[in-house]
């Protein structure tokens, strides 16, 4: 081999970690912000959705883009910090998980294209002006509507006829659109002869003095205004809620499997596939402001069996066929 040759060669050779490197960096990136604990199978079968969707379209993480994740546990100082991250990264996209992290996302940029999930009124909370044609850099799934509270407590009286008074459990803070649900489910107890009480709590402390202070009246049930914060300390409040023989009513199919007695709402790994369609959409040039916001299309009811033999009631054949689960 000539010597001019071999030198060439080796130029040549000592380049490749540089272009691989720089390869490397054109990789399309995405940032994912999850409310839920690292350690919740709830949250990671949700990010198992969306990468495996994700994937289905073409993009696999670590091949030909990188997705980086953050789990705020529903810690508000913690979505701040996580957000602050993510967008340092510079990615093409970033997914917002529930309210408080699209909050976070909204105040780090105005240019990353951000989809949301698990995001209820959307429009009421100031996000967006348009859901059909909405402006700027957000886009993305919202998961529950006002009357979905008032399903619950109908649902709730006619599995647990007895109950005369609901507790709805809220986070003021982590669920600062609690007024778009309260309404309908106070309207919609009234009707079926049920009083509600209205329970903030923002600690785990809170929520075990709430809860039994509730309870010390007869025919007592529970509710919520979906919340990451709740979802968070679901076990703690089933655990009460069976200590005190509360039967309880809430959105979110995880619930039901968690030991509540009752849970309805919509299809949440649908909703982390639909994120994934509008990643991909966006990552391959569309703009957040073409992508129309979607609402659910699929709903699941599921019924805990077991939880309601432990309470004594009786859940009817029809609802049983109704139920898309029933936990035993």
């Amino acid at each position: 081999m000539r010597r001019r040759e071999f030198i060439g060669l080796v130029g040549g050779a000592a380049a490749w970690p540089l272009a691989a490197r720089a390869q490397q960096r054109q990789m399309p990136r995405v940032g994912v912000l999850m409310g839920n604990a690292e350690s919740d199978p709830q949250g990671q079968e949700m990010s198992q959705a969306f990468r495996t969707r994700l994937s289905q379209l073409g993009w696999v993480d670590g091949d030909n883009v990188r997705i980086d994740y953050r789990w705020a546990a529903a810690h508000a100082d913690r979505f701040v910090t996580a957000a602050q991250e993510l967008v340092a990264l510079k990615p093409n996209v970033v997914v917002a998980s529930t309210t408080p992290s699209l909050q976070a996302f909204r105040r780090q940029t105005q240019t990353i294209p951000i989809v949301f999930t698990a995001v209820t009124d959307p429009l009421g909370q100031g996000f967006l002006q348009n859901l059909a044609r909405p402006a700027g850099n957000i886009t993305g799934f919202m998961t529950y509507e006002a009357s979905l509270g008032g399903k619950w407590l109908a649902l709730l009286k006619e599995i647990a006829p007895a109950v005369k008074r609901v507790a709805i459990l809220f986070n003021p803070t982590t669920a600062p659109y609690f007024n778009f649900f309260l309404p309908d489910m106070e309207s919609a107890a009234a009707a079926l002869g049920m009083a509600t009480i209205r329970m903030p709590v923002q600690s785990r402390l809170e929520i075990d003095r709430a809860i039994g202070d509730f309870a010390r009246e007869p025919n007592g049930g529970l509710s919520n205004v979906p919340d990451g914060f709740l979802t968070e300390h679901r076990e703690r409040i089933v655990a009460l809620a069976e200590q005190y023989r509360l039967p309880s009513a809430f959105g979110g199919d995880y619930w039901a499997r968690s030991g509540a007695l009752l849970s309805y709402g919509p299809e949440l790994l649908e909703v982390y596939r639909g994120a994934a369609s509008y990643v991909d959409r966006i990552l391959r040039g569309a703009k957040p402001a073409d992508l129309p916001v979607q609402a659910p299309v699929k709903y699941r009811l599921g019924v805990n069996l077991k939880t309601a033999r432990a309470l004594g009631l009786t859940v009817s054949n029809q609802l049983q066929i109704l139920a898309d689960e029933l936990i035993e």
